[in-house]
């Protein structure tokens, strides 16, 4: 077995797991300090990450892929970590995370519609003034005065990823368009967006715990929605849209 401790958005926990593969995973987050609760997946976890990626899989059409114990136990112990990170004000996004001159921007959308591409538009606009917190799974820690945006190690097919965090701005959704445009969103639209990215249990009291986390991040973040396409002037457009340039 394996027994370590990570530090994750600033909460410090304990992980037991079986495969040294995922030890591996968090090698850039492990830490000496004492945690704060542990997770350890067991085969029953196992068994259902596999049947939700089996149900996923025929949602989607596709027959059941070959997922092996190693993975199946990665998901598990994200799916944990989502619950448990929660209730120390942390939500689990699904979105490209990078920060620009000390601060942070998220973009979400659906997958495939771009995340990626747009966050590597404003590394090749902006040079060393962008760096990327994560690529793809980013935390993000609700405080009293405000939010962070931190990394994870399941950072994408990219790998892009740092074991930092950065003061959260704006989030942004992101939407295919023939030109490049940007506009604020209202509050229920923001709602809805951080409703469709943050990851959720079926268990209530944590939808519950998850739901007023996302009430109090509409008050200290700003929220976007981006018409873009992938000309280089893009993430020009988005920032000074965001910065009143």
């Amino acid at each position: 077995m394996e027994d370590f401790c990570v530090e994750l958005a600033g909460v410090s926990l304990r992980i037991v797991c079986r495969y040294t593969e995922n030890r591996d995973f968090f090698r850039d987050y492990l830490t000496d300090s004492p945690p704060l609760f542990t997770i350890s997946p067991t085969d029953a976890d196992l068994e259902a990450e596999w049947a939700a990626f089996v149900k996923r899989d025929a949602k989607r059409g596709f027959s059941p892929q070959p997922r092996g114990k190693p993975f199946l136990e990665n998901s598990s112990i994200y799916t944990q970590l989502a619950v448990g990170l929660a209730g120390y004000g942390v939500l689990q996004m699904h979105g490209s995370a990078l920060c620009m001159d000390g601060q942070a921007y998220v973009f979400t959308a659906a997958s495939g519609t771009g995340k990626s591409t747009h966050a590597r538009l404003w590394r090749e606009a902006f040079g060393d003034r962008v760096w990327m917190i994560n690529d793809d799974k980013p935390l993000i820690r609700v405080f009293e005065d405000g939010a962070r945006a931190y990394g994870t190690p399941w950072d994408g097919k990219h790998h892009l990823s740092r074991a930092a965090s950065a003061p959260l701005k704006a989030i942004v959704d992101l939407a295919r368009g023939s030109e490049n445009r940007i506009a604020p969103m209202g509050k229920a639209d923001a709602y809805a967006l951080l409703i469709s990215h943050c990851y959720v249990s079926d268990d209530p009291k944590n939808r519950f715990t998850v739901s007023a986390l996302e009430s109090r991040l509409l008050e200290h973040a700003e929220f976007y929605r981006l018409w873009c396409n992938t000309d280089p002037d893009a993430a020009t457009v988005a920032y000074n849209g965001m910065n009143g340039k």
